[in-house]
């Protein structure tokens, strides 16, 4: 849903005050673009702060429309933010009482802030220089210990928590994602390794296949997006911008097959930055259904055969 703003650019409404009849034009969009599973994103709605009677006329309106929700994301709600960690925690603890009744079974939330000046002043937020996790010990413990209090707070819902894969955070590496998430130490708690947001930075980045690898054993959701990136050795100059998954710089057919050959059977939400991003991310679906292996499909050289999944798509 990152092409839906919380504000309506033509009404000036805010979602979160939205009548049902607006959710509805959002949602059978969503709908009428083929997906049938929508991942609600608190940058459009912020469901864990909805009153209960406007939560169930959400989930009322998201069936009408032949939308299950399978996850809600919460983006730029850091719990070891400075200023609003504490705040940011209790909403965690409200989102995920409003994603269990709306039927979720993941909750994915992770530790970037909000934009900076110098990244709001941006074409491609991405190419500014945004908040930087310290390294400081006991801000990471902090860190783990919200979130395994929030994973424990999922697990009582029977839901699953997903760490996002972010730069410059606690979770901007593979190998400090993974460190987390064992730090941690509950089942219930994954990554999400959305390896676009770390092979988007116009600087020198890990090897996305080094990134899959490492992360992919400890995944429990994941959003897909990818770029066309270029990287000038002379110059030092580096450029990225959005492209279609079958198009872009990371080989998404390797990584889906590497993915599912590790166990991998979660959801899979497609993402797209620009343009009509919703045409892009229903194209995206239907890349990643070509792709996925099959019991019936025989074995490229060089790999194993692994056991079909069903994908789980969301919008």
């Amino acid at each position: 849903m990152l092409q839906y703003p919380a504000v309506d650019l033509l009404t000036g409404r805010a979602a979160q005050e939205g009548s049902d009849a607006e959710w509805a034009a959002v949602l059978t969009e969503i709908a009428d673009a083929g997906f049938d599973h929508v991942e609600i994103a608190d940058s459009w709605l912020r469901v864990g702060d909805l009153a209960p009677d406007r939560l169930a006329a959400l989930g009322a309106v998201a069936a009408a429309a032949g939308l299950s929700v399978p996850t809600v994301n919460v983006a730029r709600r850091s719990v070891i933010d400075a200023d609003h960690g504490a705040q940011n925690l209790a909403y965690d603890h409200r989102t995920i009482d409003a994603a269990a009744t709306l039927g979720a079974s993941v909750l994915c939330t992770s530790l970037h802030q909000p934009l900076t000046d110098d990244q709001r002043g941006r074409l491609w937020f991405w190419t500014g220089q945004g908040h930087v996790d310290p390294d400081d010990p006991e801000v990471r413990g902090l860190a783990v210990r919200r979130f395994r209090e929030l994973g424990r707070h999922a697990a009582e819902v029977g839901m699953a928590l997903s760490l996002e894969l972010y730069e410059d955070t606690y979770l901007g590496t593979s190998e400090s994602a993974v460190r987390l998430v064992e730090e941690i130490g509950l089942p219930n708690v994954g990554l999400n390794p959305d390896i676009g947001n770390l092979v988007r930075l116009h600087r020198p980045v890990e090897d996305w296949w080094d990134i899959a690898t490492r992360t992919l054993p400890y995944a429990n959701y994941w959003h897909v997006k990818s770029y066309q990136r270029d990287e000038d050795p002379v110059s030092g100059r580096v450029t990225a911008v959005p492209a279609p998954l079958e198009s872009g710089f990371v080989d998404y057919r390797r990584v889906v097959r590497l993915a599912v050959s590790v166990g991998f059977q979660g959801v899979i939400c497609c993402e797209h930055y620009g343009g009509d991003g919703l045409s892009v991310s229903a194209a995206n679906r239907d890349y990643l259904r070509r792709v996925l292996p099959r019991p019936d499909r025989p074995v490229a050289v060089g790999e194993s055969r692994v056991q079909q999944v069903g994908l789980r798509h969301a919008g």
